[in-house]
């Protein structure tokens, strides 16, 4: 897709560089400028004013810096980013490149490099993944620390259903793969697991012998299932028992139509449904419906998928559930999915006092979507995520803005979906102009937004209007690189599409030291007071 040139010195008169809009622009500090990164790329996702390889680029740049000059800070947002922020492919790389920079650099203070590659493998199919990518990045030559961190992982997440699950012909490196290259030893607390890991080398290089382990009764279980002749399988799963059985051999819903070589239909699907994930359940509503289930099995779904303790484990983001509800078919989802939704909003606090929310509806945020894989855009994201601070906030006035802004009416109480469908497209960002027009002595001020303003306000940028002790925090949905706003000590910028750094707002504003989302202490001195603050 087309990319705008980086920005530049286009605003006359003003020292600092512009947005991409052309707009006056500051410059961040490296922290903040890769959280921002961070939490707002899906690596290998082109956007409208960066392309894909320049973004992956800044990222392996800022990553590689701070390994070397910040390790402790840089290991702890890989940490935290693979796990409360719940980004796979950003951690891997990230924590590749964290390594292979302080390797280079002789480096040996700060965590571990080997811990550092075991904090981000929390999946099974990840040791794999990260190894994949080394080697297409760096070669064949995979350092120590890499290959412990790998192995220590290996013993944590290598059983016998991950096995089932994620040892497939579909992935580039197998878990005999894995344990061919980093020689990882069975944990001594799991005594099952050294017969796994052989067969696990068996199914890698000797499939036609392979044979589980007699005591492993999950893939004994499994085996037995795959020597049941094709013509009676479906009967098999659809007559008594049939559930139990699925789930006892660890048989997965995406394993199963090839298993049984046909489609999957209702009395099939009703089978597998119990044993399947909140996440797989919310993937697959279009199948149910297409496939006719029945209405039990239908309110057995929405029980699950919209259950506050699932929905608290799935770890998904908000705008997952929003993205099910504009695409499935039937209404009898849209309750239970806008229950959801509600839920994975839950860390969104409960602001005191009057609070402006602003939420950016510019061309800008129309143009890319959340992710190269979702039709959700920017605009969509933001225009959730103001809601639900509205919504939860005591007072709250809730304004769009573009080339003009104006309140959005709500009504506590209400769904956030239903507040989400007053918003419009507004054309240009002139947010300096939408807080000039709504700011009125409130306590605080909140800007969901992509930061890219456009040019013809003061180069004091947006947030100039504010009394300089009331607190204004950028929530940045996209991670460029020029800020619309200066930083200061009530002046905080946010991103990504976490909701987890919404707790740092009541964090900041009871007085302690900000924190970055991942610390448990405050910054020491020199290390700033924590993201864009």
């Amino acid at each position: 897709m087309p990319v705008r040139p980086a920005p530049s010195d286009r605003f006359p008169g003003f020292a600092h560089p512009a947005t991409y809009e052309g707009g006056p622009a500051f410059t961040r500090e490296p922290r903040d400028a890769l959280f921002l990164l961070a939490v707002g790329n899906f690596v290998a996702q082109n956007t409208h004013y960066e392309s894909a390889e320049e973004r992956d680029g800044r990222y392996a740049r800022l990553v590689g810096e701070l390994a070397v000059a910040d390790p402790g800070w840089t290991a702890g947002l890989l940490r935290w980013l693979r796990g409360e922020g719940n980004m796979r492919t950003a951690s891997l790389v990230g924590a590749s490149v964290y390594v292979r920079a302080r390797l280079a650099a002789g480096a040996t203070d700060g965590p571990p490099n080997r811990s550092v590659i075991d904090s981000v493998l929390q999946r099974a199919d990840e040791p794999g993944e990260l190894l994949a990518y080394w080697i297409t990045t760096y070669g064949r030559n995979v350092p120590q620390p890499v290959k412990r961190g790998v192995a220590d992982a290996v013993r944590r997440l290598y059983s016998s259903r991950s096995l089932l699950k994620y040892d497939t012909a579909s992935h580039a490196f197998r878990f005999g793969d894995v344990l061919n290259l980093v020689h990882a030893s069975p944990d001594p607390a799991k005594p099952w697991q050294g017969a796994l890991f052989r067969y696990a080398l068996d199914r890698r290089h000797r499939p036609e012998t392979a044979v589980p382990p007699a005591t492993d009764a999950v893939l004994t279980a499994h085996r037995a299932l795959m020597e049941v002749p094709v013509d009676e399988r479906r009967a098999l799963v659809t007559g008594p028992g049939g559930s139990e059985r699925l789930a006892t051999a660890g048989m997965t819903w995406e394993a199963l139509a090839g298993w049984l070589r046909g489609p999957l239909d209702a009395p099939v699907w009703e089978a597998v449904i119990p044993a399947m994930g909140p996440m797989a359940l919310l993937r697959n509503l279009r199948n149910f419906d297409s496939a006719k289930i029945s209405a039990e099995a239908a309110a057995s779904v929405a029980a699950r998928i919209s259950d506050a303790d699932e929905v608290a484990r799935s770890r998904q983001f908000p705008l997952r559930y929003l993205a099910a509800r504009r695409n499935a078919p039937k209404r009898r989802w849209a309750a239970a999915l806008e229950e959801a939704l509600g839920h994975s909003l839950a860390h969104v606090p409960a602001l005191p006092g009057r609070t402006l929310i602003l939420v950016d509806r510019s061309d800008s945020m129309w143009w890319d979507t959340v992710s190269a894989r979702s039709k959700l855009t920017r605009a969509a994201a933001a225009a959730v995520f103001g809601s639900a601070l509205a919504l939860r906030a005591e007072q709250a006035d809730l304004v769009e803005f573009g080339w003009t802004s104006k309140e959005v009416p709500f009504t506590p109480g209400e769904p956030v979906l239903d507040v989400q469908k007053r918003f419009h497209r507004l054309g240009g960002t002139y947010t300096a102009k939408a807080v000039r027009e709504h700011y009125r002595d409130h306590d605080r001020v909140l800007i969901v937004t992509d930061e890219q303003a456009a040019p013809g306000f003061r180069p004091g940028g947006p947030t100039e209007p504010v009394p300089p002790e009331v607190s204004v925090y950028t929530w940045n949905l996209a991670g460029y690189r020029p800020a619309h706003a200066p930083t200061g000590p009530h002046r905080h910028t946010f991103g990504g599409l976490t909701d987890a750094a919404f707790r740092m707002i009541p964090l900041i504003e009871s007085g302690r030291h900000a924190r970055w989302p991942w610390m448990t202490e405050p910054d020491g001195p020199g290390d700033g007071a924590g993201p864009a603050g």
